[in-house]
């Protein structure tokens, strides 16, 4: 559009604002002027620099940001290189439109945009400066070109402004970035040009941040209309995060991610050629396309083989043998829970958080015919009680506000002929587990709004760090829904309380950290830990001191066990000498019915009574 005279524009704006139909602005921009009017009561007449913060105020405004400024530094210097010779200046700026970051062009450039204050700390905000890109683009949330004379006011009519708004790991604004020309020469079509450019540059950003949150999570690609989404999941293929055009893709909520929601859900893994190249499908079968998988970055520099883990068949007993070790009470376990095979018996997994539940009862499942079907995790504590009643039993097309259009099956009709893991069972509210136990008796789900019934045939496996049989005699967990959950049950112990606790560090060490050795300091630090993080703490442990070792030899000092590790200690075998003596008590010094009542072998009631000096009558 041709440059126009600042009267002659208030007069434009004010005509879009009365929706005169021959105003010459794109649809979008005559929106801005309306709202730059109607809701913000700005003057497209005022004359002025934009509001610029101090340099105290930067620093404090800028503090959130630290991170993403630094991951996306790159490729903003990228971008201003290549944009340097055609006199745009490129900058970053947070949600509110402030610029916290800026490269300006040439000399003779740069004194035009310092003179008009457009640097870091100045503020472009719809609501204070009108439209413009910076401001707009956030509004809007959407990448926009503001050419000269579409600006709101009209002092800004030299500039052209090529804006795309940044958006987070988890797919949340963050700001935006911006690149401004005030060369009179270049058509809107160069602009235009410039804005591709940007809109890529963005992308890339977008990937630096996403990549540098899940730096400990495996990465795949994620084929859509609007380019490739970036979806984490960690060792054991729970998805962990997903960027905005992932969640768009597959329909990822916060929610659904916060329960730990297995990627077979959404993802089926075909191996090809290539490792790292996947064939991608939705649960439901539509083809995605093909992806590319990439390992944690913590492991990029290890000589360590890391690939996708593969669907085909394991060797099912030794999964179960191989996590039992040489520890007598989970040995005798795994041979109960091979005696029951196929058998549609449900097992409850019981253990302080950490102990691995998940891995085992990924590995029960693995054990039978089952195997070749759905293996279906829900955390009951992780997931919203507002959201676990149509994420566990699905629900029909406009069951509720907010419903998917084509509805969703529920995660017990997708584990139908597999196994569904309800972890943290005992989190699970009253109203739902009425539900449920109505699944178990009737083997059908109501899905919400739904007509009639689903059959479905499942493999129940739940687990909890609670005394389940505490809590329904106090009434705070149904008692009939407690028994048809524990047709077998198995006791995970700490990893503390393991009889072959020394061979599990070494073994996650070799797997945590396989080019490394350990000190006799270090191992003398493992050993004694009392590890209230249990498995998970002890692999974090050990993951993060293969990363720091030197020469590939782990000391103490890389080795983050928390300070207060002895006192925890202190305190755990108090409350443990505490409950072994309350039942001896209860059962008359009677060892054998202590270590009944106690669900351990009498070899380990002998050995705990040994070491926490228990006075006994036997």
């Amino acid at each position: 559009m041709a440059s126009l005279s600042a009267s002659n524009h208030v007069a434009r704006v004010l005509s879009a604002a009365n929706h005169v139909a021959d105003v010459d602005a794109s649809s979008r921009i005559a929106n801005s002027w309306r709202r730059c009017l109607v809701s913000h009561k700005l003057d497209p007449a005022r004359q002025g620099p934009p509001q610029t913060l101090t340099e105290a105020e930067i620093r404090h405004v800028a503090e959130p940001m630290e991170k993403t400024i630094r991951l996306a530094t790159p490729e903003l210097d990228d971008l201003a290189r290549v944009l340097r010779d055609a006199g745009y200046c490129v900058n970053l700026a947070d949600v509110n439109a402030t610029m916290l970051f800026s490269r300006l062009p040439g000399e003779a450039d740069a004194r035009l945009f310092m003179d008009w204050k457009i640097y870091t700390g100045s503020n472009f905000s719809e609501s204070f400066e009108g439209t413009n890109g910076l401001g707009t683009a956030l509004a809007e949330q959407k990448p926009i070109l503001v050419h000269r004379d579409e600006h709101f006011r009209a002092q800004w009519h030299m500039f052209s402004c090529a804006v795309t708004p940044l958006f987070d790991e988890a797919g949340r604004l963050a700001g935006a970035v911006n690149i401004t020309s005030c060369r009179e020469d270049l058509e809107r079509t160069a602009h235009q040009l410039a804005l591709a450019v940007t809109m890529e540059a963005t992308r890339r950003m977008e990937g630096a941040i996403f990549r540098g949150h899940f730096r400990n999570a495996w990465i795949a690609t994620v084929p859509g209309d609007g380019g490739s989404g970036l979806l984490a999941y960690d060792d054991d293929r729970r998805i962990v995060g997903a960027c905005r055009s992932a969640r768009a893709l597959l329909g990822l909520t916060d929610g659904l991610i916060a329960s730990g929601i297995d990627l077979s859900r959404y993802v089926k893994f075909a191996a090809r050629d290539a490792d790292d190249l996947v064939e991608l499908r939705r649960a439901d079968g539509t083809p995605l396309g093909h992806g590319h998988v990439a390992p944690p970055l913590r492991a990029r520099a290890s000589t360590r083989p890391l690939a996708p883990r593969r669907e085909a068949p394991v060797d099912r007993i030794d999964a179960l043998q191989r996590l039992a070790g040489r520890d007598p009470g989970l040995i005798r376990s795994v041979k109960r829970l091979k005696s029951v095979g196929d058998h549609n018996l449900p097992v409850l997994l019981h253990g302080e958080t950490g102990v691995g539940k998940d891995v085992f009862a990924r590995a029960i499942h693995a054990t039978g015919n089952r195997a070749r079907h759905n293996y279906v995790a829900l955390n009951c504590a992780a997931m919203p009680e507002s959201l676990i009643d149509a994420e566990l039993f699905g629900y029909e097309a406009g069951a509720f506000t907010g419903a998917r259009r084509d509805g969703s099956k529920g995660l017990i009709v997708q584990a139908d002929g597999g196994t569904l893991f309800l972890d943290e069972i005992g989190d699970m509210p009253i109203a739902l587990q009425t539900r449920l136990l109505r699944v178990l008796e009737n083997r059908e789900v109501w899905p919400l709004g739904a007509l009639k019934p689903v059959p479905v045939d499942i493999r129940l496996i739940s687990a909890t760090h609670r005394d389940l049989g505490r809590m329904a005699e106090e009434g705070a967990f149904r008692t009939d829904l407690y028994f048809r959950l524990r047709g077998m049950e198995v006791r995970l112990p700490a990893l503390r309380e393991r009889a072959d606790r020394d061979d599990v560090i070494r073994q996650i060490a070799r797997e945590e950290a396989p080019n490394c050795s350990l000190s006799d300091e270090a191992w003398a630090q493992l050993a004694a830990y009392p590890y209230p993080g249990n498995m998970r703490q002890l692999r974090h442990v050990l993951r993060l001191a293969g990363c720091t070792a030197e020469d590939g030899v782990i000391t103490d000092a890389d080795l983050d066990l928390p300070p207060f590790g002895r006192a925890v200690e202190a305190d755990l075998a108090a409350a443990e000498r505490a409950t072994i003596v309350e039942a001896l008590r209860k059962h008359g010094g009677r060892v054998t019915e202590a270590a009944r009542a106690l669900k351990l072998s009498r070899a380990t009631l002998y050995r705990k009574i040994k070491l926490l000096k228990i006075e006994t009558t036997q």
